[in-house]
């Protein structure tokens, strides 16, 4: 079994509690920002905290329908999320898993969003290069989009 890993990181001007609160409020803000990407996302068990299962279903801008996800940690005090796709055609028939790790870190001006992703390959056969490159730039715009969003509602973010 391989692993591989990709790591995104964007700076934001805006204070880290600001920027955690955005980002745990993905399943509402992403399908408004990027519905290309997130046609809509709802929880099918749990609150939201640990063990909570929910369902992606995809845009039309993606090759994938729908994946099934669970939170697998969450320390808002460390503003910190962790989550795996376990079901889905966005594993693509040669990945176990796909898991992330998002951590918003305070620095002078404002934050770094960091976040870990590590695809979990069944056998040799792994997702390829170009297709990293174009998650971590999906990624990317995907966290702008949704800072902008929070940028623009400042009575909730």
């Amino acid at each position: 079994m391989s692993i591989i890993t990709l790591e995104v990181e964007v700076p934001s001007q805006f204070p880290v509690e600001r920027v955690f609160k955005a980002f745990s409020d993905f399943d509402i803000i992403a399908p408004k920002v990027n519905p290309q990407v997130f046609k809509s996302i709802e929880t099918v068990e749990g609150n939201g905290d640990v063990g909570t299962i929910k369902i992606f279903n995809f845009g039309d801008g993606v090759p994938f329908k729908s994946a099934k996800y669970k939170v697998d940690a969450l320390d808002a005090s460390n503003h910190s999320y962790s989550y795996s796709f376990i079901e889905g055609d966005n594993l693509m028939d040669i990945l176990d898993t796909i898991n992330y790790h998002v951590k918003v870190v305070p620095c002078d001006g404002g934050c770094v969003f960091k976040q870990t992703v590590t695809y979990n390959c069944k056998g040799d056969e792994k997702p390829s290069e170009e297709f990293i490159k174009k998650e971590k730039e999906l990624y990317e715009n995907t966290y702008k989009a949704i800072e902008s969003y929070a940028a623009a509602h400042p009575e909730t973010y």
